[in-house]
């Protein structure tokens, strides 16, 4: 472990697997191990000398999906949410029959299993959108409240799917079939370690109406979500990539068109409506490296709220991933930002990571 931690230490690598919750909480454990994951970490299936895991990816734009209450505040429109992600998982499931498989081991285990994988992008400004700031309570709780709505059509997509087209090959024996959701998969972890769980296990939705739909119908799908990390996508449609949070408020981006500028527009609306969006602003955003926190004429709520990657406790990041993690049937790609990185920092980050039964 020192060794690991030294190497993280030095280099950032290597991205830490926990092998004990992805393979005691997969729901396909009854059919394999999963021995290892991708590049990013989110994808956590079975592999073995037949068959090469295979996952078609999607991800919500949440931005897309928040709505105005009675009260003003925006809030988590779950109507468009249930109808976006019953669309994608459609598509999703399309895609394993229609796709091009270079490999017999890939196409195998695809078609047998048919797993996919839905996520999420722009949540950093979903929060600045609900002025949340992302290291705070509020934004762990809109972490576990968006994250449950997700998963939830997605597993109910899939039952519905499975009604119409049949559950997949290998759905007898699984967590799916015994009744046993994500949710209650902890408990398994729990039993497994002999405690050494510490997360908040309440839920908002009607999770056993679900339980009775899936033990009528199945699952078309052996694995239905996966956080991926959606650079490219979320550059695209101009949000946040994935989970993660602000790294800069002001960059540079190159590619092969030339450089761009791109600023965080939240912040930008933010301080024209204050009336200090000016000439000398910019230069302070420049001048400071997209941090707004040296910048006195900046409110103190305005850098709660624009406060970047490095600039925020890693713990609230892991905090937030647990509460995602707990809905999730594979892994998050999740990153950890740390200034004043230490031996014992990370030793501290990560066994929060471990106890508050993160997979990845």
């Amino acid at each position: 472990w020192r060794k690991i931690l030294s190497m993280l230490f030095e280099t950032g690598h290597p991205w830490i697997t926990f092998k004990d919750p992805c393979n005691i909480r997969s729901p396909q454990q009854h059919v394999g191990v999963v021995h290892s994951s991708n590049l990013c970490t989110e994808i956590t299936l079975n592999t073995n000398e037949n068959e090469i895991a295979v996952c078609n990816l999607g991800s919500v734009n949440l931005t897309r999906h928040l709505k105005p209450a009675d009260n003003g505040e925006l809030v988590l429109d779950h109507e468009k949410l249930q109808k976006t992600v019953g669309v994608a998982m459609r598509m999703l499931d399309n895609v394993i029959d229609i796709n091009y498989y270079a490999v017999a081991k890939a196409r195998n285990s695809n078609l047998r299993h048919r797993p996919v994988g839905m996520g999420m992008m722009g949540f950093q400004d979903a929060l600045h959108m609900m002025r949340k700031p992302y290291a705070s309570r509020d934004a762990v709780e809109f972490a576990d409240e968006s994250m449950e709505a997700i998963c939830y059509y997605a597993y109910e997509a899939s039952t519905e799917l499975a009604a119409e087209r049949g559950a997949y090959s290998t759905f007898k024996g699984s967590l799916w079939d015994k009744g046993i959701m994500p949710l209650d998969s902890l408990k398994l972890l729990e039993e497994e370690r002999g405690g050494y769980v510490e997360v908040d296990t309440s839920s908002r939705m009607d999770w056993d109406a679900l339980r009775a739909r899936i033990k009528k119908h199945g699952m078309r799908n052996s694995n239905c979500v996966a956080i991926a990390p959606t650079a490219t996508i979320s550059n695209i449609i101009g949000v946040a990539a994935s989970i993660e949070p602000t790294f800069q408020n002001l960059y540079v981006k190159s590619n092969l068109s030339g450089e761009f500028t791109i600023v965080n527009e939240h912040l930008v609306r933010d301080l024209k409506r204050l009336g200090i969006w000016d000439e000398v602003m910019i230069s302070d955003l420049k001048y400071f490296d997209g941090s707004v926190m040296k910048i006195d004429r900046i409110p103190e709520d305005l850098k709660r709220l624009y406060a970047t990657a490095f600039e925020m406790d890693p713990r609230w990041l892991v905090e937030a991933a647990a509460r995602r993690q707990k809905w999730i049937d594979q892994g998050q790609s999740l990153n950890i930002y740390m200034a004043g990185v230490s031996g014992k920092r990370l030793d501290d980050t990560y066994k929060l990571a471990w106890i508050r039964g993160l997979k990845t």
